[in-house]
């Protein structure tokens, strides 16, 4: 039996779909951090199972001499030093597949509560007040709506759109990604020109930080509405605030911020999500795009059948 070493809360059903693969799981969500390295020095773990509690480094990798795979129970894996798994041998593996339906959905819900004003209206309704004509909306329907990228969490929002009626445009800096019958493909450039929606899909790298900067905002010919649902560092936060006061940035929904650890945050970061949390026409929420019951689930298949690929069983 291989041992199996996971450090994170998963759904239940991890065992049902992983030990049939001859694993034996030590289930450990209780270990901090600082834990692991002795953790994985204690035993010969030959998979390692983990969400986003710990950073999967060079250093962490020498406690771990047995091991031959990570798993990452999600998508993004900005968290693991995959320079530093290709060098020590370890196979990475992570499960976009696994909630991006329920990012595709996500999405959706957060360009209508961007659109059409609900949760600022649930909060005006809530206090007793009934302005109807201060929350008329946009309709997605006409829309030109450009998107940043184009994995499995931009096209499960593609498809989702193609029932509006709206133009999705959409850039790739990967040139083996190809259109479909939900988005066209175009260049950056014209993207910049005919989008009125941007919504976020690309992973955080170094490569990524900032990206989405004062000069990216301003090479857009229209007034954006903006979506987030990739990572915070992916979008200069500076130059979005500025964007909003100046209107050129009609509109923002963040399900991602530059620092999630609310308690940390620096003055510049603080003042920024002051700005943020206090604009009508800003949407927030706690990084959960990804957050279904459904995908909960669906992630430990995708990993087993990927992991079952793997070991060759």
């Amino acid at each position: 039996m291989s041992l199996c070493l996971v450090i994170d809360d998963m759904h239940p059903s991890l065992p049902a779909y992983l030990e049939p693969l001859g694993l034996t799981l030590h289930y450990r969500p209780d270990l901090t951090a600082a834990d692991v390295p002795a953790a994985l020095a204690a035993h010969p773990y030959e998979g390692l199972v983990v969400r986003s509690k710990l950073r999967v480094t060079r250093e962490l990798l020498r406690h771990g001499p047995h091991l031959r795979y990570v798993c990452r129970a999600g998508a993004g894996v900005d968290n693991i030093d995959e320079a530093a798994l290709a060098e020590a041998g370890v196979t990475l593996l992570n499960a976009p597949e696994g909630n991006r339906d329920a990012v595709g959905e996500y999405a959706v819900g957060l360009l209508l509560a961007l659109f059409r004003h609900i949760p600022r209206a649930d909060a005006e309704v809530r206090a007793g007040q009934w302005h109807r004509e201060a929350n008329r909306g946009e309709e997605i329907g006409g829309k030109t709506i450009g998107l940043l990228g184009y994995g499995h969490m931009g096209r499960a929002f593609a498809r989702r759109l193609s029932a509006f009626g709206c133009t999705v445009l959409v850039h790739d800096h990967d040139p083996t990604v190809l259109p479909d019958d939900y988005a066209t493909l175009v260049s950056l450039a014209e993207l910049q020109a005919r989008s009125e929606v941007l919504s976020l899909h690309i992973p955080y790298s170094a490569a990524n930080h900032h990206v989405v900067s004062e000069e990216f905002l301003a090479g857009f010919a229209n007034s954006i509405w903006l979506l987030n649902t990739a990572r915070g560092e992916v979008l200069d936060h500076a130059a979005l605030v500025a964007r909003l006061q100046t209107g050129q940035v009609r509109g923002a929904a963040l399900d991602v911020l530059e620092n999630e650890k609310l308690t940390t945050l620096t003055a510049e970061q603080q003042a920024r999500f002051n700005y943020l949390r206090a604009a009508p026409n800003v949407v927030l929420a706690p990084h959960i795009g990804g957050w279904s019951f459904q995908s909960y689930e669906r992630i430990n298949a995708v990993l087993a059948r990927k992991l079952a690929a793997f070991l060759g069983r």
